[in-house]
């Protein structure tokens, strides 16, 4: 794949991409402006991104005075190529596609009859699993935009699904990365572009993840693509490794004493709605957000886990004001200030906030009965289940081979 990035045109040759990843790493920052945005047209060279005076506002970094850095740039969008080859609808690239949401995306893909691409960064253990399901694999780098063109030739529809790795800044592959291909995404003539981001994100701008994923949505909104915008609020995947698995380890669970609530969703239905909305043809250029069936606290999963487990848990309280202060006290060394920025989303997901929206109305318009929706109680019920039968089974095994030593 990468030697056809030869033929491509010139507007996104690698030197070029290389030259403007100056300009990421270097904005010029300010104090207090209103998040608004500005197109520019460049018919000829593709500019990632450039720092001037248009006021958008993205977090900065690497400083350890303010909390909040608001950013200038404009955002140059290359004009479309000429016609070519149709590509196929069903043609479609996946970025992001080992992480939690991004595999189930794929395996939708696949068994809908979609020809699915995946982006993945070069890695010491490749990501087999997806070629075994019939993916077809590509190596890219969000955080190297010279490496993105080449993967997008012959894609109708970009779904990104990535996020940055916890050990990099939370800029690299969520601002930088997304603004990369983005531009790319425009200038190679990509049909429709799906992107996953928070719900609420917009009314948190003290928070670096969440002001980022919205200043990302207007990037992509004022980019003249055709896309598609899904917020959502939380993964029920993430609960086995952070709940189910403590408590039938019997390790500590840790928690906090606020009340928030988030609406978790199943990895699964999440994928499935998304390809409904893709095929809709009323739904162009939109905002959606998912939520499950019902807001928890976490102390309500806490005590579903511990009655489908059977045991109590060992819990550990987290009072919110130690994150605020933990999140302070990062904040007055450099190299933690990525650190810092996590606590400061910790800090939002343990205040008194409901992380859930009304579906009536998205069901409505998806043609989606909330029946087929998977509650949080039948997907940890079905999980338990399964992992205690395992454990029964296995115990089993063990006495018999007792019986013959």
């Amino acid at each position: 794949m990468a030697s056809r990035l030869g033929s491509l045109p010139p507007q996104l040759a690698s030197t070029s991409l290389h030259h403007h990843r100056h300009h990421l790493r270097n904005p010029q920052c300010s104090g207090q402006a209103s998040l608004s945005w500005r197109r520019a047209v460049v018919p000829a060279q593709l500019e990632l991104i450039s720092a001037s005076t248009s006021p958008g506002k993205i977090p900065k970094p690497f400083s350890s005075a303010d909390v909040l850095h608001h950013c200038w740039l404009n955002t140059a969008v290359a004009t479309s190529l000429s016609q070519g080859t149709p590509v196929r609808p069903t043609s479609i690239l996946v970025v992001g596609a080992t992480g939690t949401l991004g595999r189930q995306v794929v395996r939708r893909a696949l068994d809908e009859g979609y020809d699915v691409r995946c982006l993945v960064r070069p890695r010491p253990a490749p990501a087999d699993f997806l070629r075994d399901w019939g993916a077809t694999v590509v190596n890219g780098d969000l955080s190297k935009p010279e490496t993105i063109p080449a993967t997008l030739v012959g894609v109708h529809t970009v779904i990104d699904c990535a996020t940055g790795r916890p050990e990099e800044p939370i800029r690299t592959v969520d601002w930088e990365g997304k603004v990369a291909l983005i531009q790319c995404a425009k200038a190679m003539g990509i049909q429709k572009y799906v992107f996953y981001s928070i719900h609420n994100c917009d009314k948190h701008p003290e928070v670096p993840l969440m002001e980022i994923k919205h200043c990302t949505e207007k990037f992509l909104q004022d980019s003249g693509l055709n896309y598609l915008i899904i917020r959502l609020c939380g993964f029920m995947q993430g609960l086995i490794g952070q709940y189910a698995v403590p408590i039938l380890e019997e390790k500590s669970v840790w928690g906090t004493d606020a009340p928030t609530r988030i609406a978790y969703m199943d990895t699964q239905d999440i994928a499935r709605l998304t390809f409904i909305a893709m095929r809709n043809e009323k739904i162009s250029k939109e905002l959606l957000t998912f939520a499950g069936p019902r807001a928890w606290t976490t102390q309500e999963v806490i005590t579903l886990c511990e009655r489908l487990a059977g045991q109590d848990a060992n819990v550990t309280t987290v009072p919110v004001s130690i994150l605020k202060f933990t999140r302070q006290l990062t904040r007055l060394f450099q190299w933690t200030n990525d650190v810092a920025d996590r606590l400061a989303f910790s800090e939002v997901l343990s205040s008194d906030i409901v992380f859930s929206v009304p579906m009536t109305e998205t069901y409505n318009l998806l043609g989606v009965d909330q029946k087929d929706i998977v509650t949080l109680e039948r997907y940890l019920q079905d999980y338990f289940a399964n992992i205690l039968k395992k454990l029964k089974d296995l115990k089993a095994q063990s006495k018999q081979t007792d019986i013959f030593l």
